[in-house]
């Protein structure tokens, strides 16, 4: 086994490892609420803890590469997860499992932007769009699987062993990391922590995510949208301040390279987009339509069906056809699977509904796995470490955004006067059309020169 394939397996485990843990702990909510005595938003910090502490750690780990190393801020993150994850398990009140739980995404928040650093340093351009397919069908895999295991083991076990399950593969992790993993570059650089932006960028995401949770429910919506107005602008502030600075947290003049910041919009508003339709498309098909939990959550088999063959597509034909044919094919594919959902009026609309999640799968994926592939092509590797930090802050912040603001949105239209059937249309008429923004983005696209770095990385 060559070495970069080893890297590459390292970084795909504790990818798996971070997305089960973000979508595992939601089976385990009714049992923990009752233990606790925890209301349904005490609860939802379970998971908000997790993503918080996730989200706040990456732009710290550009600096932490540099002065420690990657193979060091690897294993040391495996340490805080596994140390976190036995306190979660162990937690005797909901505060302290909310605490562990945020630093379980402290441990976990280092695992992917500096695996995908030392991976994708490793395979040339050309060779990336295979890459990104696994990458994309583990980010695929584990959301679809953490539901049933973590249903089993609740059953079976108790809520407890939700968290600890992760354990025994988090320490493979960390022995295959420590046996198979290079100790990489250590700089003997002077350059001091940019503590200011540091500080900046953490409230401005704290305040943003946390708005984004209140936003979706009805007695704090207003709160919630003063609080993201403050998070704005403390990340307004954090972006004029880094442009100005020559060593700052985050090299965000790296958003100029067209690909960069065409494959974070597509993220925006096709997969974060998606979340949230899914979770009102959830509500709308119970609620509304008195079709049964199983009956909704089984519309995944056909998204994740149609998923791996835009993924498997992607891999094979990205190099020969380049990243803008396939935004705009599936920009527009996905927009028109949410559009189904607007005519849906009973259950007995079961085919437009499955023709619905099968366009959503395909296009969605189609778009997040070229965007995963397109993303670093012009990236130097001097720059990989910053690139990969703001990629995965974007990326968390996109699945966080579509929850908040469809729901958001829905929860207005019903305090407004609607009818829940038309807050729901006008909710999927929007989300729809945001589908198509990011076209704009994508014609402006150079194809051809993408094409041509990557048959010349071939020779």
């Amino acid at each position: 086994m060559s070495y970069r394939v080893r890297v590459a397996l390292v970084y795909l485990l504790g990818f798996f490892i971070d997305l089960v843990n973000m979508f595992i702990a939601n089976v385990a909510y009714p049992q923990i609420g009752s233990v606790f005595g925890a209301s349904a938003n005490q609860l939802a910090w379970i998971s908000n803890a997790y993503i918080l502490g996730l989200t706040l750690v990456i732009p710290l780990s550009r600096w932490l590469v540099m002065h420690l190393g990657t193979k060091r801020v690897f294993t040391m993150s495996l340490l805080v997860f596994i140390v976190a994850a036995v306190g979660v398990g162990s937690a005797t009140t909901l505060p302290y499992l909310i605490i562990c739980r945020l630093l379980q995404g402290v441990g976990g928040g280092l695992l992917i932007p500096i695996g995908q650093t030392m991976t994708y340093a490793l395979y040339p351009s050309h060779q990336r769009a295979k890459l990104s397919s696994l990458v994309m069908a583990v980010a695929l895999l584990a959301p679809a699987l953490s539901p049933v295991i973590g249903g089993i083991v609740v059953e079976s076990l108790s809520w407890r062993w939700v968290f600890w399950l992760s354990i025994p593969l988090a320490l493979l992790t960390l022995i295959l990391a420590g046996l198979w993993l290079k100790p990489g570059l250590v700089l003997a650089s002077t350059q001091r922590l940019d503590g200011v932006g540091l500080v900046s960028l953490c409230i401005a995401l704290t305040l943003i995510l946390v708005s984004l949770t209140l936003l979706g429910d009805g007695a704090q919506g207003d709160i919630g949208g003063v609080i993201f107005l403050v998070g704005l602008f403390f990340l307004i502030g954090y972006i004029q301040n880094a442009l100005r600075k020559q060593n700052p947290l985050l090299n965000l003049r790296l958003l100029k390279e067209p690909l960069l910041h065409s494959a974070m919009l597509i993220y925006l508003f096709i997969p974060g987009m998606f979340t949230g339709v899914n979770l009102i498309a959830a509500l709308f098909l119970q609620n509304q339509l008195a079709i049964s939990p199983i009956q909704a959550g089984s519309l995944m088999i056909p998204w994740t069906l149609a998923s791996f063959l835009a993924i498997t597509l992607t891999g094979k034909i990205f190099n020969s056809v380049g990243p803008r044919p396939l935004f705009l094919i599936g920009c527009v594919v996905q927009a028109a699977g949410i559009g189904l959902l607007i005519g849906i009026t009973s259950k007995e609309n079961s085919l437009i509904l499955v023709a619905s999640y099968l366009l959503m799968g395909f296009g969605g994926s189609l778009c997040s796995s070229t965007a995963q592939s397109a993303a670093f092509i012009n990236i130097q590797e001097h720059d990989l470490a910053d690139a990969s930090a703001i990629w995965n802050m974007n990326r968390q912040l996109s699945f966080a955004l579509g929850i908040g603001l469809l729901s958001g949105l829905l929860t207005l239209a019903l305090h407004s006067g609607l009818v829940a059937q038309q807050a729901y249309i006008l909710c999927f008429t929007i989300a729809a059309c945001s589908g198509l923004i990011p076209l704009i983005s994508c014609l402006r696209i150079a194809n051809q020169r993408v094409i041509s770095t990557l048959n010349k990385a071939k020779r």
